[in-house]
């Protein structure tokens, strides 16, 4: 899943000098890889963990090629570009490939092939990002249903996080619980389902709703003047959707799962995304995010399967990134010709290193890598 997680809304000049890795040592030299391997030693656990949960529930493990068409076209994500050279090709021009932001378009085209119940943890590539909870490379868990909502993938979470957390007990058996900074988690009781439009009245004060009448038109005027009520700074060029995530950031994410993990759901249909839109309400998308101690741990849909919708939504968000990047990346045709005969799904992706992040209480992400992509000097 795109727009996730796992690498979610941080702008490229977002990460402060203070973000980024200090560089007094190679992270290889032994007193510096010694302070990692207890963390090591726990994702190397809960991945075994995880792949066993899966197994149980009758899911096959994938692989799909990093090198794609097009690397997702979320207007936020930067990606990596290369160039293919085929053997005995003419000339010297190659053909352009992006690093996947996220293994979903080529998940989906084995869903459209017949596979019911698919996962693969991977690795994914997001350029411009770095910080505490962000690295220009991460390992990203994303699994599908066919014939499923999207409840039964947020229930898919819930089992999944559980199996990694009694993986991962001391050797007294205590239960742990999810931990960052000052926050602790309990993920083995009920988890709290909150949707978008609840958490806006109970955290900032503001009635959503009537900003999404038209979802083709977000009334940005109205947001931007409940957003100054809740003490949130706008700017006269902010959209709607920036408005949005201001509040969201400032307002409602570093309260989310505090106690227990909490289950997002239902964002406006201007958020949809890949999402499918809400059958009983058009101003609501089937779309769900995972918090755990503040931090987004997953983001999940129910599919779109609508080639055209998708076409139509792709293409806005091309000229959105044109206009905050100055670059755009190809639509995948195949992906939407694959996405007319995808059957009916769910899905969702993990971030893994935020998941051992806070399984181990470690400050950051790469506090839990093996070997980080280092910035020459």
């Amino acid at each position: 899943m795109n727009d996730t997680p796992p690498g979610d809304r941080q702008s490229p000049a977002s990460a402060s000098s203070s973000d980024r890795s200090p560089r007094a040592a190679p992270w290889w030299r032994g007193d510096v890889l010694a302070q990692r391997l207890p963390h090591l030693a726990v994702r190397n656990k809960a991945a075994a963990a995880l792949r066993a949960w899966f197994a149980g529930q009758g899911f096959v493990e994938v692989e799909t090629p990093a090198l794609q068409v097009s690397p997702g076209l979320e207007p936020q994500l930067r990606a990596f570009a290369t160039r293919l050279f085929e053997p005995f090709e003419e000339g010297e021009e190659g053909q352009s490939l992006y690093l996947h932001t996220s293994p979903e378009f080529a998940m989906k085209k084995l869903l459209a092939g017949g596979m019911e119940r698919i996962f693969q943890l991977t690795r994914v590539w997001r350029n411009a990002e770095r910080s505490a909870l962000h690295h220009p490379e991460f390992t990203m868990l994303e699994w599908y249903r066919t014939s499923a909502g999207w409840r039964e993938v947020a229930a898919d979470c819930e089992g999944l996080v559980r199996a990694a957390l009694a993986a991962t007990q001391d050797k007294a058996g205590a239960t742990r619980r999810l931990v960052r900074g000052g926050m602790a988690c309990d993920a083995t009781g009920d988890w709290d389902y909150l949707s978008v439009a609840a958490a806006f009245d109970k955290y900032a004060g503001i009635d959503l709703m009537p900003t999404i009448a038209d979802p083709d038109c977000p009334d940005r005027v109205a947001l931007a003047g409940a957003a100054a009520r809740a003490g949130v700074r706008t700017a006269d060029s902010d959209a709607w959707e920036d408005i949005f995530h201001r509040i969201m950031l400032e307002k409602i994410e570093p309260l989310l799962g505090a106690d227990a993990p909490t289950v997002l759901h239902s964002w406006p249909a201007p958020l949809a995304a890949l999402a499918r839109i809400d059958p009983d309400d058009a101003r609501l998308a089937e779309r769900f995010e995972i918090y755990v101690c503040g931090v987004e741990l997953a983001n999940g849909f129910g599919e779109l399967t609508d080639a055209d919708e998708q076409r139509r939504r792709f293409e806005a968000d091309i000229e959105k990134k044109r206009v905050l990047t100055g670059e755009t990346y190809p639509i995948d045709e195949d992906f939407l010709s694959a996405l007319a005969v995808m059957p009916e799904a769910a899905g969702i992706a993990l971030g893994f290193d935020r998941l051992v992040m806070l399984l181990t209480g470690a400050a950051r992400i790469e506090d839990v890598l093996w070997a980080p992509v280092v910035p020459s000097e």
